[in-house]
């Protein structure tokens, strides 16, 4: 078991000695060459808010309050703060490659980027913030695999979000385009004020009226 963002996460290895082929639904055996991000939107019994990382698959369980909590608090105040070209958006997946199909917790997109009701996910260079908010059991991929996938591919701005005695401490990274890395600008309590992407004042202690 691994985890990601906000809950418990389970890659698929069919070899477990727990599960056998008859066990299993058909969808769950990778076609020749693995997984591809157009596989999750073709396959009918996946599981909401599945994930694609390095070709395998990872499925979610439950939030936790924390995690809903963080994630409307940032939502919102990003969309009252977002330019008119600019948008928040919760839980959609982003196209990153053949193989990688993250989601992210929000995400800050270009107006640009929305063309049907229907869509299913964004591309790299829609995006101009992804944010991961942590839980316990979620960091060696919020910390390592995502940010590197969000770097490599080009976005320029991430923000990890932990949970600091039931309040969101928002660390801010910005992509030095040279390195295709994140750099660390800030480590935000209380109060998250920054001028890039755009202007943004979020008092973080709102979280406790949610």
């Amino acid at each position: 078991m691994e985890s990601c963002c906000y809950c418990e996460v389970m890659t698929v290895d069919v070899r477990s000695p727990e599960m056998t082929e008859s066990s299993l639904p058909d969808w769950v055996f990778p076609p020749p060459g693995g997984f591809t991000t157009e596989d999750l939107d073709r396959i009918p019994q996946l599981p909401a808010h599945t994930e694609l990382i390095d070709g395998s698959l990872v499925f979610v369980s439950p939030q936790a309050s924390f995690h809903m909590r963080a994630v409307d608090l940032l939502v919102d105040a990003l969309r009252h703060a977002a330019p008119a070209d600019l948008r928040a958006r919760r839980e959609m997946s982003v196209v990153l490659g053949r193989q990688q199909r993250p989601e992210p917790d929000v995400s800050v997109i270009h107006a640009s980027a929305e063309h049907s009701p229907e869509q299913t996910f964004y591309r790299a260079e829609d995006v101009v913030l992804a944010v991961e908010v942590i839980s316990p059991d979620s960091e060696r991929r919020d910390r390592d695999r995502k940010p590197t996938l969000y770097a490599e591919a080009g976005i320029a701005h991430f923000w990890l979000v932990e949970n600091q005695s039931g309040r969101p401490a928002v660390y801010v990274y910005e992509l030095d385009p040279v390195a295709r890395s994140y750099v660390l600008t800030g480590i935000h309590h209380d109060r998250l004020k920054i001028s890039a992407p755009f202007d943004i004042d979020i008092d973080l202690t709102e979280i406790d009226k949610l």
